[in-house]
Order: structure tokens, then sequence, then C-alpha cells
């Protein structure tokens, strides 16, 4: 079936809501605030992109990123979702003119190799206001200036310092290869959709290593954390007690004063694994949160209803096929 835009935008804001609800390490979640930037800021931005992510059919896709990042700025003051944006943007213009999850990647592709200057223009507009940490500047294509090339090309430039923008030039191989094939993986053989979605998260970063890690503490920093994530999935990950230990550890070595170590953009890429679950035709109707604690020892949230979530949340009412 075609998704129509209202489907395709509630599939884009349950995968903000149910990632940054799911415990991953060193992230915002339920249970850790980082300074200036709240879990409640996340939900805000979820909600934001839904009317942007439902034109995106009959936007270009640099307008849908620009549309998606403006009206988040009018409702959180920082950087919560460019890359989660830059990611979804393409993903959702391309669902429009696909009948499978299988037709979805060669739209996609098409959907790329055709972004334009203006795609780019749109695009440089919403990260100038986005103001995303640790970019730096770069010989070509800085987005502090008018754009000379297209948004294909403007991301070609930026594919060996950014995984998001090697994405564009992979048609999405991180996402359709690792993230989206661990997630459908994990969720059938567990049932259990938050503890799938650190295991994706884990087998991500333990595969690819973070790029904004990398651009804050550089590439030895980046590959300790990649091991660090591997080491917990040989011990089983979200899915057994030794690998659950492992992610506390985990955690605690994640959260550091300045969040330098924070896996952002390995959170977009789950983010974006969760939007194609969401449209897969087989799970989208039985969407369920089981229960989950939080790991790790950081700057938790007061909850009155113990540890773990306050009570298992079903989205089964909610089809978005």
């Amino acid at each position: 079936m075609v998704r129509t835009g209202k489907k395709i935008a509630l599939a884009a804001q349950m995968a903000c809501l149910l990632e940054v609800s799911a415990p991953k390490p060193g992230n915002v979640d339920r249970y850790h605030d980082f300074a200036g930037t709240r879990f409640e800021d996340f939900l805000l931005s979820a909600v934001a992109i839904g009317p942007a992510m439902e034109g995106a059919g009959r936007a270009g896709v640099g307008q849908t990123i620009w549309r998606a990042v403006r009206d988040t700025r009018r409702l959180v003051r920082t950087n919560t979702n460019l890359g989660i944006v830059l990611l979804l943007a393409p993903l959702a213009k391309a669902c429009f003119r696909r009948q499978a999850i299988g037709e979805l990647r060669q739209n996609l592709a098409q959907v790329l190799t055709r972004l334009t200057i203006e795609d780019a223009r749109w695009a440089y507009k919403a990260i100038r206001l986005a103001r995303p940490g640790g970019m730096g500047q770069t010989v070509q294509a800085d987005v502090a200036e008018e754009p000379s090339v297209t948004l294909y090309q403007a991301m070609a430039l930026a594919r060996e310092r950014d995984a998001i923008a090697r994405e564009y030039v992979t048609d999405f191989a991180i996402t359709f290869e690792i993230g989206y094939p661990t997630l459908k993986a994990a969720w059938g053989a567990s049932g259990a959709l938050s503890l799938s979605i650190v295991q994706t998260y884990l087998t991500i970063l333990a595969r690819v290593p973070d790029t904004l890690i990398a651009r804050k503490r550089g590439a030895d920093m980046v590959s300790q954390v990649s091991q660090w994530a591997g080491e917990v999935l040989s011990k089983g990950g979200a899915f057994t007690p030794q690998g659950r230990e492992g992610l506390a550890e985990l955690d605690r070595a994640l959260r550091d004063e300045g969040h330098s170590l924070n896996p952002g953009t390995t959170a977009d890429l789950t983010t974006a694994a969760l939007f194609l679950l969401l449209l897969d035709d087989e799970h989208s109707s039985s969407v369920t949160l089981s229960e989950a604690k939080p790991i790790g020892t950081g700057r938790k949230r007061p909850f009155t209803q113990g540890d773990g979530w306050p009570e298992p949340l079903s989205l089964g009412n909610h089809n978005v096929a």
C-alpha cells in the first residue's frame, strides 16, 4: 500500500519517541537529562517534525529539512534532531512512491541523486538555525556560505567525517544493511521493542564509529567506544544479565561532564531504522514497548513508580502501514 502523508508523519514521530525513550548508553532518555537538554525537549521535537514529514511528498528534500528544523526550533532552544531530520527527510519523500519496504531503497536512490543546489540552500539554512556542535569547517561546501554544489555533492564531500552524510551517497547503507535488519531480527526474536532498540544501537555503534564522538574526541577515542560496544554485544547486549551489566558500565563510561562521548550520530541512525520498521507491514500494527530498566548512574530523573517503565506502553492501535 502506498503510504499517505499522515501515516508517514506518524511513523516519523513514533520513531523519534521510541528512540529517545529507550535507555541507550550515553544518550538522553527517560531516566537521564543533559545539562541544557531534557527528555521533554526530545518529545516536543518529535511532535514538531510531523507537518514537515507529512508534506515531504510535495516539497523538496531541502525544504522538508528546513521546515522540520524551523518548527522544532519554535518549541526547543537547542539542537535535538538535526541528524534525525537529515535522515528522515529523503526517506519520507521516497515513501510516497513505493508499494513495499523492498522498493523503498530503490526510490530513495532516485530521490538522493536528484538533489539540487536549491536543496543544499535550504539544508544549509536549517543547519545554521540548528547550530549543531562539533561541526568545524571544511574547505569546500561550508554551510556558512551559499552552496555551489547540490546537496548530494555536499554530502559526498563530507562522507569521510560524517556518517549521516555517508548515508546520502551509499543509499543509506547503514540504515538498510545494519540498523533495520538488526532491529527487525531482535524484535522478532524477543518481542521486546525497547531492548531491541538498545541492541540495534549497540550493533551500529560497534560496527560504525560514531562520527560525532570522532569530531569531538578523535579517532582513537571513537575506536575505543566502538570496541566497548562490541564487548557488551559479545556478552549478549540488552538480552542477557551479563550484557546488561556491561551496558551499565558503558553508560557510566560515556557520561562525561561535557557529553563529548555521547554517541549522538548512532542514535540518529537508530531512529532511521525504527522509521523503516514502523513502515513495514509485518510489524507496524503491533508496536509494544516491553518493560525496561534504566542503565548507568548518570543524572537520573525522578520516578514515582519504581525504576522500570511506569506502565508498558502499547501502540497497537496506531497502524502506520
